[in-house]
């Protein structure tokens, strides 16, 4: 074994303690660590400026600890991940590659592509769970379907068995010698020059790598999560665990975390600590709603492009790039709550949004947090629900402090008015220094309107998706049409399976596909509507798995989820994901990007995430 040399291809699981991968490898023998920085493969999940500042700073930090352990960690950046590999195998003469999981659409589709020419070639090719309590494909309903709603899937999570395990860091690491074309960090063009004045101000507040993230658990377990369950519910100061940027770069193991916080549920039920162990079941659901991110993702794997509820497709979001420049700068007129569900904006816009410009960016928990707010998700909030901004400020920012910080035009607005300054009397404008419509806006949709918008807009959904329903029973080709890209109004393409594809695995632990069964043993239970009479709401492929009339019918019962995905990026336009060009600019006023997006939260979606199974923004990436 000792003669095993191995490529260890680093990706969001930038640490060295608990990582699977890289002690496996250490193991067997010789290792040669790699990060490849492919920007043309991340297309438009290409992260943001200050996502990228901390990869940066986390990948100087790992590279000096490999270099401690007696390791260089090789840095290439290319415009094709698999030639890259390739390069390093015949460089050193590799036979093995390990990489820990990752889940999203986009990852699994290159690393099933990867994984099958490596294996073609001969080179063995093995991958671990670094990222998960549990495997996807290791929780499942009595019926052996994918869970669809949260409390469920939590629940039997909490029932099965946990490996305390946590790997130690090696003390020492054997290099695989070999030249390969590679870079310095400041060669990997993370940071452009025109960034790197605003970055000045990350590191104040922020300290990337994985020792630091240890830090940053320590203090929050040992000073803040005894008062979690309270603070959890206020916008101003401290109130989330702030781990979120940590857990998303893999810098700290979620296994970690959670024996971690388990250990002090132990202390505190012993002690008879009501308030220690309250904190502790929403924090745990809090790293539960992280874990079912990247459940739906892996079984769902259109989710980034389209709602979990297949009769949302037919809803008719208001594509208004004037309103989505108002969302964008805190200017809708609303202090805190900034609801795009008042504006009818397509959720994919602002899930992009914070995918660009959040320090906590993770596709996964972008996902579902964006999909649980308009109403996506079966157990998510109801369709018609919208929430008044005064109501809401009132709630999560009692004192108005967390308003006045962020908006200085408001500072001596009385905590009685500071939620619907549009509400105040015109003396306590003028003595505030507030003129409405010039150093403050209107609230440029007004609430009553708004709810009338909404409804005329579910109706409007009913009718399109009845319309649809009698195409198809006419023998009609159905074409989906989705109107939240704006003008591009580009059909949705259904996901193509493909069936009994071999899968290329070399051990128990590498990555899997999930099984789809006919989808009429499992259809997607959605809280019903109050408007609703009758509705039969599937995943949106399930119509090709349906063994009805004029439908293809499929017995076989694997499929893979990585060439579904795969076949699916080649048929859908590469702007499908798109929101208007200019919300990547840094125009009006917008929130400091120092702050972790569990502070940042000035409109509804985060607000009301803290009323979601989930109990903390900062868990989120």
């Amino acid at each position: 074994m000792g003669g095993i040399k191995t490529v260890v291809w680093f990706r969001r699981d930038l640490r060295i303690e608990d990582n699977p991968a890289l002690a496996a490898a250490a193991r067997d023998g010789s290792v040669f660590p790699v990060y490849i920085w492919c920007p043309k493969e991340e297309g438009q999940f290409y992260p943001g400026r200050v996502s990228r500042w901390w990869l940066k700073q986390s990948l100087a930090h790992l590279e000096r600890s490999l270099k401690s352990l007696g390791a260089e960690l090789m840095l290439i950046k290319t415009d094709s991940t698999l030639a890259s590999l390739f390069e390093c195998i015949k460089a050193v003469g590799a036979t093995k590659v390990v990489f820990n999981h990752l889940y999203d659409p986009v990852s699994l589709v290159r690393d099933h592509n990867i994984k099958e020419k490596l294996v073609e070639l001969g080179i063995s090719v093995q991958s671990y769970n670094g990222d998960l309590l549990y495997e996807p494909w290791e929780v499942f309903d009595e019926s052996g379907q994918a869970f669809t709603t949260f409390e469920a899937y939590w629940n039997k999570c909490l029932h099965l068995q946990i490996e305390p395990v946590s790997l130690l860091p090696p003390w020492k690491l054997v290099p695989a010698t070999g030249t390969v074309n590679k870079c310095s960090i400041g060669e990997l063009g993370l940071e452009d020059e025109s960034e790197k004045s605003s970055n000045a101000l990350l590191g104040r507040a922020w300290f990337p790598g994985w020792s630091n993230a240890d830090k940053a658990l320590t203090e929050f377990v040992e000073q803040h999560l005894l008062e979690y369950s309270k603070n959890r519910l206020r916008v101003e100061g401290n109130s989330t665990s702030l781990l979120s940027p940590y857990l998303h770069h893999g810098e700290l193991s979620v296994r970690k975390v959670f024996q971690f916080v388990r250990m002090k549920q132990v202390l505190w039920t012993k002690e008879g600590n009501s308030v220690g162990e309250e904190s502790v079941t929403l924090f745990l659901k809090a790293i539960g709603l992280r874990e079912y991110s990247r459940y739906l993702c892996f079984n769902f794997p259109f989710t980034h492009e389209r709602s979990l509820l297949s009769n949302l497709k037919f809803f008719p979001w208001h594509a208004d790039q004037a309103h989505f420049k108002a969302w964008r700068q805190g200017r809708t007129g609303y202090p805190l709550v900034d609801a795009v569900k008042v504006l009818l904006l397509p959720w994919k816009w602002g899930m992009k949004y914070f995918w660009d410009t959040l320090l906590d960016a993770d596709i996964e928990s972008d996902i579902l947090g964006w999909q649980f707010i308009s109403g996506s998700l079966p157990d998510g909030h109801e369709l018609e629900r919208l929430d008044s901004p005064e109501i809401q400020g009132s709630k999560f920012d009692p004192e108005g402090e967390y308003v006045r910080h962020w908006l200085p035009e408001l500072t001596r607005m009385p905590t009685e008015w500071i939620h619907h300054p549009w509400d105040a009397p015109c003396s306590v404008l003028k003595a505030s220094g507030v003129d409405l419509g010039l150093n403050y806006p209107k609230p440029i949709v007004g609430l009553d309107l708004a709810r009338e918008r909404l409804s005329e807009a579910i109706f409007k959904m009913w009718e399109i998706e009845a319309a649809a329903r009698v195409s198809n029973t006419n023998g009609a080709n159905e074409v989906v049409v989705d109107n939240s890209d704006g003008t591009e109004n580009l059909a949705i393409s259904t996901i193509a399976l493909k069936i009994n594809a071999p899968c290329p695995t070399v051990s128990s632990n590498d990555q899997r596909v999930p099984t789809i069964q006919n989808s009429k043993k499992h259809p997607l239970n959605r809280k019903r509507s109050k408007y609703v009479v009758e509705e039969k709401l599937l995943p949106d492929f399930s119509h090709k798995l349906n063994n009805g009339a004029g439908t293809p019918r499929i017995d076989e019962d694997v499929c893979s989820t990585a060439e579904s995905s795969s076949v699916k990026k080649q048929s859908t336009s590469r702007n499908s994901f798109s929101v208007p060009q200019s919300c990547f600019s840094s125009e009006g006023k917008s929130f400091p990007e120092y702050k972790s997006s569990a502070l940042k939260r000035p409109r509804q979606e985060q607000i009301d995430m803290e009323q979601s199974p989930s109990g903390d923004g900062g868990i989120g990436g």
